[in-house]
């Protein structure tokens, strides 16, 4: 049974953890998603370049020096965990082989998945599919073409339907070619009903009759597909911003959720369109795809370091199963090495 609970803001995020006191102690414990039936994180995150980058720094260095310092704080930085995340990171380390608290790698190896678990704690904070004032809550999905928003939507609708949720779709990305017959295909594969006008109809006319289509049905969820032009477009955030206007109408709460998709093998570009959508929209939470394949996987830390905005799901392959809620404990040990030597 789907268990619905009054929309509450999400809670603060816990302060962040200070840098620790070398030795570091025992935190977090290891995730049982790490190697859970069926393809567990490491098995998903093993073969990305962030991944392999990191257990080749430990691999070549087995003394704890500067070298493996400034290894380590070259492939941080080629994996776009930004200046900012890691300088924390290698001051952090510096100190305590500084201060002899590491009696070897594994120690330095356990300072460092701390400090990596202290940066993205704050931002797990899953999504809670609140009950508005009236069904549905609406889940109104944005992003540029290319990050996968699409197929993000199509993983969500398996997600909350296998969570018990009634879910429709809206077929609100009306301006590229073939996106509705795309969003057609998974409603199909997932059971769900979808909602569409075909192509070049109006976005904002479209998730208006969704949401009419879903309320008469007792839908529990409406996720809205929307266009994804470029970002630096100014059409595309004012078509975004009407469709705000326009849910309102029908109900003052929505959209409860504005889920941003980011491309993780992008990189800095990820950032940029983080930036540009979180100061035409109030985005509430994000969805990170693409971590399975990418070198620039560290641009996790960085978004989370500089946004501090909910990561509420993360895409670490491509069946239905692999778009996961968001498990920082899962994450940071499938990309670290296990042990050293």
């Amino acid at each position: 049974m789907f268990n619905f609970f009054r929309r509450k803001p999400d809670p603060a995020p816990p302060t962040a953890a200070p840098a620790p006191a070398f030795p570091v102690p025992t935190d977090a414990p290891r995730s049982d998603a790490l190697r859970e039936k069926g393809g567990g994180w490491r098995d998903r995150l093993a073969g990305a370049g962030f991944s392999r980058a990191l257990a080749g720094v430990f691999a070549r260095n087995p003394k704890l020096d500067e070298d493996l310092l400034d290894e380590l704080e070259t492939v941080l930085l080629g994996a776009d965990v930004g200046i900012r995340a890691t300088t924390v990171l290698i001051d952090g380390l510096r100190r305590g082989i500084r201060a002899r608290a590491f009696v070897d790698a594994n120690a330095l190896l356990s300072a460092l998945r701390h400090e990596l678990l202290a940066i993205l704690m704050p931002v797990a904070r899953p999504l809670v599919i609140g009950e508005a004032t009236r069904r549905p809550f609406v889940l109104m999905v944005v992003g540029v073409n290319g990050v996968g928003k699409t197929t993000t939507i199509g993983k969500l609708a398996h997600h909350l339907k296998r969570e018990g949720a009634a879910v429709m779709l809206a077929a609100g990305d009306t301006f590229r070619a073939a996106a509705v017959q795309q969003l057609e295909v998974w409603g199909a594969r997932n059971g769900v009903p979808v909602v569409s006008q075909g192509e070049g109809a109006d976005s904002a006319s479209v998730i208006f009759d969704a949401f009419q289509a879903a309320r008469a049905a007792d839908v529990d969820v409406l996720v809205a597909d929307t266009a994804g032009r470029l970002h630096t477009k100014a059409g595309l955030m004012d078509e975004l911003s009407k469709i705000g206007r326009v849910l309102r109408k029908l109900d003052e709460e929505a959209p409860h959720e504005v889920l941003l998709v980011l491309d993780a093998t992008t990189g800095q570009n990820a950032l940029q369109q983080l930036q540009q959508f979180h100061q035409s929209l109030i985005v509430t939470g994000l969805a990170i795809t693409k971590l399975d394949g990418t070198a620039r996987g560290g641009m996790i830390f960085a978004i989370a370091k500089e946004y501090n905005l909910p990561i509420r799901y993360v895409g670490v392959g491509e069946s239905l199963d692999d778009l996961r809620v968001f498990d920082p404990v899962a994450y940071v040990d499938g990309i670290l090495p296990e042990r050293f030597g």
